[in-house]
């Protein structure tokens, strides 16, 4: 049965026991309103640790001003029985103000220079110092050997790892593969936004993404597989933020450079903001 843990006292004392014993600890943050993917993240840490903690925490400093906080799902009892079924041992559930004990005004922010602050840092002003705030915040409660996070997320990913790296956390990030729909569209919780009619469309991204792969591979130039890629999601009704190729680490990689990469795409459909990636 899964143990369901709200004070950070508690939390403490029940991963002190485990690290008594000799046990390793993984870690699953997360917001909640749980799927697939986020389920098996718990099934991939679980594969490096002996107790897995996974934490349901809506963090408001990640929300930027026309991004509604209070419109997020919340879905705690399908979210406890999910991880229950994938293998979590502890849900841990922060409030607001255990996280942020001054108020969030007054809380001490981290920001993390340099990957944070292209693509998703350029749409989102501020969302990455609220990322990092909170997991911060969550690694020091927790103090797990081993966090997962998923490869949908990957600029969050490289920026959790930088932050890790810089901090000098004791803790090995694991990045979990893309779980995907049917029609190829990687499973979020935003995906429930969508409409009946959006929903089979939303599924262009991921063709767009393919295309741009097929296209790279190719030879075609990387500022025309960008702009054929723009132009088809434009196409199919999307308004674009990006759609861009780009070295692992994020960098632009010059005309004609061989190497591996990444495709990105950040769009928004009809009300719905969509990400997703391709690395090849």
């Amino acid at each position: 049965m899964i143990e369901t843990i709200t004070e950070l006292d508690a939390l403490r004392e029940r991963v002190r026991g485990w690290k008594r014993e000799g046990l390793r600890v993984g870690f699953v943050p997360t917001m909640g309103n749980l799927h697939a993917g986020h389920f098996s993240l718990v099934r991939l840490v679980r594969q490096y640790v002996d107790r897995v903690v996974s934490s349901v925490f809506v963090n408001p400093t990640q929300f930027g001003p026309n991004e509604d906080f209070t419109r997020y799902p919340r879905t705690p009892d399908a979210d406890t029985e999910g991880l229950e079924a994938a293998g979590c041992d502890v849900l841990w559930l922060p409030t607001v103000e255990s996280m942020y004990p001054f108020g969030v005004e007054l809380a001490s922010k981290v920001h993390v220079p340099g990957v944070s602050q292209v693509l998703e840092g350029e749409c989102r002003p501020g969302h990455f110092d609220g990322v990092c705030t909170v997991v911060s915040r969550l690694f020091n409660q927790v103090q797990p050997d081993v966090a997962a996070f998923g490869r949908k997320d990957y600029q969050q990913l490289a920026v959790i790892r930088q932050l890790v790296a810089d901090l000098q956390f004791p803790i090995e990030i694991v990045g979990g593969p893309i779980v995907r729909e049917a029609d190829g569209l990687a499973m979020s919780s935003r995906n429930q936004y969508l409409g009946p009619e959006e929903r089979p469309r939303a599924a262009t991204i991921h063709r767009v993404l393919c295309a741009m792969r097929d296209a790279h591979l190719a030879g075609t130039p990387r500022a025309r597989v960008e702009a054929d890629g723009r132009a088809a999601l434009v196409q199919a009704g999307f308004e674009v933020d990006y759609a861009v190729l780009r070295r692992p680490d994020l960098s632009e990689p010059a005309e004609g450079e061989a190497g591996p990469r990444v495709a990105l795409v950040a769009a928004r459909l009809g009300s719905t903001r969509l990400i997703d990636n391709l690395e090849f």
